[in-house]
């Protein structure tokens, strides 16, 4: 498996897939090693080193709509989770609070050293600790388990998760979690059978899998306390402008890495920063792996940057990464330092603090949204199904189709 860390190395990919996107409806379920029959693109798309829309443009230049509205449905529900829960922040909120006031868990360090007691779950385990990435079937199966079977906080399994996936993503992690355990949708849990399993893993990994199988045979939910619909509590403010007179510098982060392919492309920088958040890897616990990853998708982003601006370009990695932007933008005299928006997670809950040290020291901090987020975000009032009928209204201009109400993962 090869997952890029690069906007070129995607770009390939993401050319060597279009032949094979005609069958993704057909095969994106089978859990295949190596798992051939999906684009292994999450990770560039969840850091942005390439966009959701050039990831569906490419493909609508091959195939019809309706040959591959599966996959871009699948595309999409990224966009959905990010825009539902930047609608609800509190919901983000209170998962990470509830992670501060767990303790540590024999049971939880036992499933993570594939010490699990199944060899299914011990298997998923392994892959996930090594490569960084699973199957989305293997990922409900696997959180099924944990939170029906096993009777673990989903919270506990979500950060698991966002530890070490790669396209480990704050909303979708989260919020899939979620799904599972009969939040997201109240009342509707996801349990994985032994049916599905027998039907969707590749026969090589079924054979030696099969002494797990029985823990999947009749599962029995983990009913959640009843709760309501999360109600919408905040609502795009003010949208913030930035001219090309304004100067200033630019900060790049790891919430999108592909800034020269953005609104800011036109407009002229003094100086820009790119920055990793160190602290944030620290307080999640990412495994080396991940951060090398992340690493290196920061310097392809740095050096685009230096060729695309054509001004000094500096990389920093020091923990504290709201001290190194105050730094640099006090070290080059800004008057502005220019981002594009990170959206709920945590980059976002530490703009607060970084907002208010460079304003005491005379500096602006402005966020800038790309237009399809905001164009996008206002579609996630409910469920899926209603927002995938208004994306294709809007934006493919065809009429609706089914809806698979399961999250999903590229």
């Amino acid at each position: 498996m090869f997952f890029p860390s690069s906007r070129a190395a995607a770009l390939a990919q993401l050319n060597e897939f279009i032949p094979l996107a005609g069958l993704y409806v057909r095969d994106r379920n089978h859990v295949k090693p190596g798992h051939p029959s999906v684009s292994r693109l999450s990770s560039a798309i969840r850091c942005r080193l390439i966009t959701e829309q050039e990831v569906v443009a490419a493909v609508l230049r091959v195939h019809p709509f309706g040959q591959v509205e599966k996959f871009i449905q699948e595309v999409y529900w990224r966009r959905y989770w990010k825009s539902w829960l930047s609608q609800r922040p509190y919901v983000w909120d209170e998962y990470r609070d509830r992670l501060t006031g767990m303790g540590d868990s024999l049971a939880v360090r036992s499933i993570e050293k594939m010490q699990s007691g199944n060899v299914v779950i011990d298997h998923f385990v392994h892959e996930l600790v090594t490569t960084g990435y699973l199957h989305n079937h293997a990922r409900m199966w696997f959180a099924a388990w944990w939170v029906h079977a096993a009777r673990l906080p989903w919270q506990a399994g979500a950060a698991f998760f966002f530890r070490h996936l790669l396209d480990g993503d704050p909303a979708s992690n989260t919020l899939s979690w979620r799904w599972v355990a009969g939040l997201q949708t109240p009342g509707k849990t996801y349990l994985a059978r032994r049916s599905n399993l027998e039907k969707y893993l590749a026969p090589e990994l079924l054979a030696s899998l099969s002494k797990g199988l029985a823990a999947f045979e009749n599962p029995q939910p983990q009913l959640p306390e009843l709760a309501g619909k999360s109600p919408i509590t905040r609502t795009d403010g003010p949208i913030e402008s930035f001219t090309l007179s304004d100067g200033g510098g630019l900060w790049i982060h790891e919430e999108d890495l592909a800034v020269e392919n953005s609104p800011l492309a036109q407009h002229a920088f003094s100086t820009v920063l790119v920055t990793a958040a160190v602290e944030s890897w620290q307080n999640y616990d990412f495994p080396y792996p991940k951060k090398v990853w992340i690493t290196a998708a920061l310097h392809d982003a740095c050096n685009r940057a230096e060729q695309h601006w054509h001004v000094a370009t500096q990389f920093e990695t020091k923990p504290a990464h709201g001290d190194a932007i105050l730094h640099w933008a006090k070290l080059n005299k800004l008057q502005h330092v220019v981002t594009l928006r990170p959206e709920v997670g945590p980059l976002n809950d530490s703009l607060p603090t970084l907002r208010a040290s460079l304003a005491d020291a005379g500096i602006r901090l402005i966020l800038i949204d790309r237009p399809e987020d905001l164009q996008i975000r206002q579609f996630a009032m409910g469920g899926f199904f209603q927002f995938w009928e208004r994306v294709q209204e809007k934006l493919f201009a065809t009429p609706s189709a089914s809806a698979s109400s399961k999250p999903q993962h590229l």
